[in-house]
């Protein structure tokens, strides 16, 4: 028998996950060959990609609307990403009407997938550059027109609503995983799914580098601001985790939170893209990428990863390629003091390995009489190969600084 933590709260979240069973399936638990291999562990993931708007909200849009329908017939809701396409999807289905609001900046993509879930129940209104600006035109309408508020992730109903993966994980394995390993944002289903299987396995939580609001409220014993954050985790990257969410998750061991630098989880994006033909937004890939961390504790065990979301703009692609090769070192890029000679770039190509490929070149300054400052990019197969090349280039005597690292810099001339 399994230790609970709070027997009525896993009814709740069986009774939510039966009533989902009229909306939508279950989504897959699929064992993972190359990550099993790889790890030499019993990895499974928890498709949520795989939902009919490819992410898990739609379960906690669901479960709190459920509860207030039919005396309530009016929800609103502020995102740019997957909350507002849960809501919509949810509102066509209960037909209701819905107003969700949105940054000025939301990529168009989100805005009519959002439009086409929602259908003819769904108003998208365009409020702010920035979402606190958006966040304050939904509260403001939802007070003066009597409408439901949706929270993204701080709401009991909501919580209780993402739980329901943890009870499709365990009616799906046919018992509960010797771990979890959770991609944390607000805290919506990372809370619900700790609340639901407690003591019984355990559990590593992962943030995005650029947001860690779980590590800053266990370090600050409160749930607090950490703006500025990195919004390229976009369905992670919340500047302040909820407090409902918190006061489930503040007993947990801090060292069992990780983070992850965004270039870091675009490697792994790349991976199940090529590798498994898998599509994953980054805070979907989270879970995945953070088995590194494990590794050594995973050995022999079952290891359930949620796949949070698989909403990815393939007009991101060349930027999460280029973030993925410049983490794992197979791409640099250097300012180059280029002789002004004769022969001179004759000499530096000769200085390149049969795998090395020229990505970029570009004359940064001209005006020099006997230099000029070059911005190169070489792309290549393994990270070793810059070692010889390196090598070379000091002992000709040619200048160069490495600016592949180098964020203030990279975001003027990369």
């Amino acid at each position: 028998m399994r230790p609970l933590m709070n027997d009525n709260f896993q009814i709740l979240a069986q009774n939510a996950t039966k009533a989902m069973r009229d909306v939508f399936p279950a989504t897959p638990l699929m064992r993972n060959e190359h990550l099993s291999e790889k790890f030499e562990a019993d990895i499974w993931l928890k498709r949520e990609d795989l939902s009919p708007v490819r992410s898990y909200k739609l379960r906690g849009a669901f479960n709190a609307m459920r509860k207030v329908i039919p005396e309530q017939s009016l929800f609103v809701c502020a995102s740019a990403g997957n909350h507002a396409q849960g809501v919509a999807f949810m509102c066509s289905h209960f037909g209701v009407k819905g107003v969700i609001f949105m940054p000025v900046t939301t990529p168009q993509q989100k805005i009519q997938k959002t439009k086409m879930f929602g259908g003819s129940q769904v108003e998208v209104r365009l409020v702010g550059d920035y979402f606190d600006k958006t966040l304050s035109a939904a509260q403001e309408f939802c007070a003066s027109e009597g409408a439901h508020f949706l929270s993204p992730f701080d709401d009991e109903d909501v919580i209780e609503g993402q739980a329901s993966v943890a009870v499709e994980i365990e009616q799906q394995l046919g018992r509960i995983p010797d771990r979890v390993i959770l991609p944390v944002g607000g805290g919506g289903l990372s809370s619900g799914i700790y609340s639901y299987f407690g003591a019984a396995c355990d559990y590593t939580f992962v943030e995005p580098k650029g947001a860690p609001s779980l590590a800053g409220a266990l370090a600050h014993g409160v749930p607090v601001d950490i703006s500025p954050i990195n919004s390229f985790v976009d369905g992670a990257a919340v500047a302040k985790i909820g407090q409902r969410n918190f006061d489930r998750l503040k007993g947990i061991d801090p060292m069992s939170v990780i983070n992850l630098a965004e270039d870091r989880i675009c490697v792994t994006i790349i991976e199940m893209l090529n590798v498994e033909g898998i599509v994953l937004e980054p805070a979907g890939a989270l879970s995945i990428e953070a088995l590194d961390d494990v590794a050594d504790q995973i050995k022999g065990k079952t290891v359930v990863c949620v796949a949070s979301g698989g909403n990815f703009d393939f007009e991101r692609l060349p930027e999460v390629k280029e973030r993925a090769q410049r983490y794992s070192g197979v791409k640099k890029y250097f300012i180059l003091r280029m002789p002004q000679r004769p022969g001179a770039l004759k000499d530096f190509l000769a200085m390149l390995g049969p795998e090395d490929d020229i990505c970029r070149f570009e004359y940064l300054k001209k005006s020099a009489r006997n230099f000029g400052s070059v911005l190169i990019g070489i792309e290549t197969r393994s990270p070793d190969s810059f070692g010889p090349f390196l090598s070379q280039l000091n002992d000709a005597g040619f200048t160069y600084t490495d600016i592949t690292n180098d964020e203030t810099l990279a975001q003027f001339v990369l």
